[in-house]
């Protein structure tokens, strides 16, 4: 300690405790802040520690990656991973080709979106199995299927932006998944919404 410091504690009147707001009024409002601080402190060491672990142990860097085995991080995708390799666009696409968009700011946007909420559905168990893809990841894919495939089908595109159109897994049902069963899709799949 600094000799001023100990100086001026020294040449303090000894009081009783109740004094003490009236020599440091400061104190009680600094100790409040400094408690307060502490536990904001604790409780984002607590978030980050837990946020660290799950990224770790759910191996979160492979789902930067366009890698598919990525995907079977989650046992409940082992299936989706098996008919792929099976499939026709085992050689020419991966999972990012025909479920993320094709821009980079859609592809990050949409896999940060699927990664919440896949975190989140598998943590609690809140998901069907066998795995059904959702509307908005249905609409992703129509559009990365007319996306490489868009001078073949053309023709068949709706006049209108916005228009109703059948899905292109109408009719190439197990194309990106050899043998896709019927039962795994939602009940309103067939059309474009």
């Amino acid at each position: 300690m600094g000799l001023a410091y100990k100086e001026r504690l020294m040449s303090l009147p000894s009081t009783p405790s109740g004094d003490r707001a009236k020599r440091w009024p400061g104190l009680r409002a600094y100790v409040g802040v400094g408690l307060l601080g502490l536990t904001i402190t604790i409780a984002l060491g607590v978030l980050l520690g837990v946020g660290v672990f799950t990224f770790t142990y759910g191996r979160g860097l492979s789902y930067l990656s366009s890698d598919p085995k990525a995907c079977t991080n989650c046992h409940v995708m082992q299936d989706a991973y098996d008919t792929w390799v099976k499939s026709s666009h085992r050689n020419v696409a991966v999972c990012n080709d025909c479920h993320l968009p094709h821009d980079f700011v859609g592809k990050w946007l949409t896999k940060a979106d699927n990664g919440l909420f896949h975190s989140l559905a598998f943590t609690f168990d809140d998901f069907h199995e066998p795995i059904q893809i959702k509307p908005r990841n249905r609409k992703v894919t129509q559009r990365t299927c007319i996306d490489c495939h868009g001078s073949v089908v053309h023709q068949m595109l709706p006049e209108v932006d916005g228009g109703s159109m059948l899905m292109c897994v109408h009719c190439h049902a197990d194309v990106g998944h050899q043998g896709r069963r019927r039962t795994t899709v939602t009940p309103d799949f067939e059309r474009d919404p």
